[in-house]
């Protein structure tokens, strides 16, 4: 299963971060191993960041999505796009790719 994980940082030891749309990296994960790191183009400017986000991550093929938090733009981007999401925070990345299940 491929995971992205939105992160303040750029490895596994990184916090997850609390914001989805304007997180600074996703990190994508394919059978529990780090395969890339996104730098979010999206952190800043406009809105719309939640949908222009999850648009990048169905074009890597995630199949989950987990971060602090995600707004109501995002979350029906990802519905629409069957991808499924879960909030998980206060934890490193690993942790979090650890207690997903």
């Amino acid at each position: 299963m491929k995971i992205a994980i939105a992160s303040n940082g750029k490895n596994e030891n990184a916090k997850v971060s609390e914001v989805s749309g304007r997180a600074l990296y996703y990190l994508i994960f394919e059978n529990d191993k780090l395969i890339k790191a996104i730098k979010n183009p999206f952190r800043v400017g406009g809105g719309g960041a939640g949908f222009s986000i999850a648009e990048v991550l169905s074009d890597e093929k995630v199949e989950m999505v987990i971060s602090g938090k995600f707004g109501a733009n995002m979350i029906s981007a990802l519905e629409s796009k069957g991808i499924k999401y879960k909030e998980m925070s206060s934890m490193t990345v690993k942790e979090a790719l650890e207690k997903r299940r």
